[in-house]
């Protein structure tokens, strides 16, 4: 099968309209409808139920535009990571949301650097939940990113599990007291993902976050080992014993037969060990116990078993 008739219906199923796909792919529509029915007769099965008002896909469409786009990304990868390869220096690119490292980034490329199987390293510091896309799209090698996340077509490895802490304004009711519930802040566990999403993807860095925390205009839930590395005048912390927990990971395309990304996952999974056995004292330690004063650095963004070649 080839790649441009996938392209034509993964622009059609995205747009459900005809004109607007062909607008989008520079074509017009006669061709593109061509298109889209000789792929249909190819693979012998309708893929979208066609009115005269709108387009639709059937069970069968469904199936195929999440394959087609996995397909596609890894074209586009395949053709990404070939042309790195044929660059004159290696290298291994990384990405990460500025402040969601857990404090584990220096120390890993610093250990990295001196196994056998190491390149240079290219930090890529990239927006919230972007760097399955970078993966995916062979515009990173290996990512540090926190769970939950979309694995489609990535393997991945956990670093560190850690309590979470409620980030509150110096004045804010709350902050009175020695630990709050999710209750307390209007939230029940099952929400408390959707909520990261709204508050951390508006493209915020953790300084800007904190900031606005600090001014009373928002309460953020972070992972535990912000508040012992970003104290912050105006902004205090709480533990929130039953938030879900926070868990860094590292993640790499399924199909990677990089040894320079295998021994980044080995080395990463090596420097978290200790503070995997710090995260279980402090989960295993009495709850309610105040953290320090907050604060930040933060950026915004432009990315074992493991993989095996550069």
């Amino acid at each position: 099968m080839e790649s441009r008739p996938l392209r034509y219906f993964v622009a059609v199923a995205e747009e459900l309209n005809f004109a607007r796909a062909a607008e989008r792919l520079g074509i017009s529509p006669p061709p593109l409808s061509r298109a889209v029915r000789r792929l249909e007769t190819d693979l012998g099965v309708v893929l979208l139920e066609r009115t005269t008002h709108s387009v639709g896909l059937t069970p069968a469409g469904e199936v195929l535009l999440e394959e087609a786009r996995l397909a596609l990304d890894a074209l586009e990868a395949a053709g990404r990571r070939t042309q790195r390869a044929a660059g004159p220096h290696r290298e291994l690119v990384l990405a990460i949301k500025a402040d969601g490292d857990a404090g584990l980034l220096e120390p890993i490329l610093e250990r990295y650097a001196s196994q056998p199987a190491a390149v240079p390293v290219t930090v890529r510091l990239c927006g919230w939940q972007e760097q399955p896309r970078l993966l995916r799209r062979g515009e990173a090698d290996a990512a540090l990113i926190h769970e939950p996340f979309d694995r489609t077509g990535l393997d991945s490895e956990t670093l560190t599990t850690e309590p979470r802490v409620a980030a509150l304004g110096a004045a804010h009711p709350l902050a009175a007291r020695d630990h709050v519930l999710l209750a307390d802040l209007g939230l029940r566990p099952g929400d408390l993902h959707r909520f990261l999403d709204e508050v951390r993807s508006e493209g915020r860095d953790l300084a800007q976050l904190l900031t606005i925390v600090a001014l009373g205009g928002l309460v953020a839930v972070l992972p535990a080992s912000v508040a012992e590395r970003y104290p912050r005048p105006g902004v205090v912390y709480r533990a929130v014993p039953d938030a879900p927990p926070a868990v860094l990971a590292i993640a790499w395309p399924q199909q990677s037969r990089s040894t320079a990304t295998a021994a980044l996952v080995r080395t990463a999974a090596a420097v978290a060990t200790p503070t995997r056995a710090n995260d279980q004292d402090t989960a295993a330690a009495p709850l309610g116990t105040s953290q320090p004063v907050a604060s930040t650095r933060a950026s915004s963004c432009n990315r074992s078993g493991g993989p095996g070649r550069a």
